[in-house]
């Protein structure tokens, strides 16, 4: 008799975050394993990223809601799930401010049911859990708070698993709460889960509200790069590649109940990734293509800040490494690159983002199935 394969359900997969996952996975291990992308399709869900996947045998997509017992507990009923990779979530500080009630809704409550219907699929009549079985719950270093600045002559401070969460904004409530959810099953279950707690992302297929593809997309249009208060908030950037790889090997090599915190070293000022996108684009496109007349450092546009924001992130990955073995394996100058020369090649992906034609993906490719 054959192995079994092993069955990953990825929650949020049609994501930014989790389609790049999913990419990652079928390219290293590609018919080894089977995974269920399971996802709702709220504005930030687009099949598309997944066009290239979704003929594969060992692919299954399932439309379904995090917070829906039943739709979550028939996945459980139907697969013998191995792996849950936890990403479904409200992710958008500017969107968590205007309407912070469906954050807590999908990151808190979802995340509450992901682990109940997860507990009951694999939890034995002594309590134990089937051996073998491992939950990855995905979150992200704003849980932490804000970094000072370091004055002149003194070393930077980071954030490490061991400091204390102090989230500022509802999003960033929102999934500290998740974190302490899943802490709790950890401590009075024994849940076979872990946590990673992850720097800003970047790479292929992201939404254009986040800062990166919004500066392509704008600087391209000759439209307005809008920077919130000076400009000079720092963020550490993590190519989304290379955190597909960490939650990898945190899920096959960390240890269970452990929270591992995954950065790129990769500090710049918010002000700083203009600028080098600026740059970039100018490199990459073709002296014949109309555009390079849009794209000038003149569309900066300074804009009130952001209420409650954060002045600085920056992860140490020093367990990770040490426990796990993971390192970035792309510098933010060539992730940046990738990460430009990807939009400029995939322009009909940005306009069906933006104008919600992706939307219609779904009804196209699988309503009929």
């Amino acid at each position: 008799m054959a192995d079994k394969k092993r069955t990953y359900l990825v929650t949020g997969g049609a994501g930014f975050i989790g389609s790049n996952y999913i990419h990652y996975m079928f390219d290293k291990y590609d018919d080894q394993i089977i995974i269920i992308n399971f996802d709702k399709l709220t504005y930030a869900g687009n099949l598309a990223n997944l066009s290239d996947v979704e003929g594969r045998d060992n692919y299954i997509f399932v439309k379904g809601d995090v917070t829906d017992r039943k739709d979550v507990s028939s996945v459980f009923e139907k697969y013998d799930i191995d792996r849950v990779v936890h990403f479904a979530a409200e992710s958008h500080v500017d969107r968590s401010i205007v309407d912070p009630e469906i954050f807590v809704r999908t990151n808190v409550l979802g995340t509450a049911t992901m682990l109940n219907c997860t507990r009951d699929a694999w939890q034995q009549e002594d309590g134990s859990f089937i051996e073998g079985k491992r939950f990855l719950h995905v979150s992200t270093d704003e849980v932490y708070g804000s970094l000072q600045e370091p004055k002149e002559g003194e070393e930077p401070s980071y954030f490490y698993e061991t400091t204390p969460y102090d989230p500022h904004s509802p999003y960033s409530a929102s999934k500290a709460s998740s974190d302490f959810i899943v802490k709790a099953y950890i401590d009075t279950y024994g849940f076979p889960a872990n946590i990673t707690n992850c720097s800003n992302n970047y790479g292929a297929y992201q939404f254009p509200e986040k800062l990166i593809p919004l500066m392509i997309h704008n600087a391209l249009e000759g439209k307005a790069l809008p920077v919130y208060g000076d400009g000079k908030n720092v963020r550490d950037w993590l190519y989304v590649m290379d955190h597909a790889k960490g939650i990898d090997m945190v899920m096959e090599k960390g240890k269970l109940g452990e929270t591992y915190n995954i950065g790129g070293h990769n500090e710049r000022q918010n002000i700083q990734i203009i600028h080098t996108i600026l740059d970039t684009l100018m490199e990459l496109l073709p002296p014949e293509d109309t555009r390079r007349m849009n794209v000038s450092k003149d569309l900066i546009t300074y804009v009130t800040d952001r209420l409650g924001h954060d002045r600085r992130y920056a992860i140490a990955p020093d367990k990770i490494k040490s426990e796990v073995g993971w390192e970035p394996d792309t510098c933010f100058e060539d992730g940046i690159r990738l990460t430009v020369k990807w939009y400029l090649e995939n322009e009909d992906w940005v306009n069906n983002v933006t104008s919600g034609d992706y939307q219609k993906y779904y009804e196209e490719m699988y309503s009929n199935r």
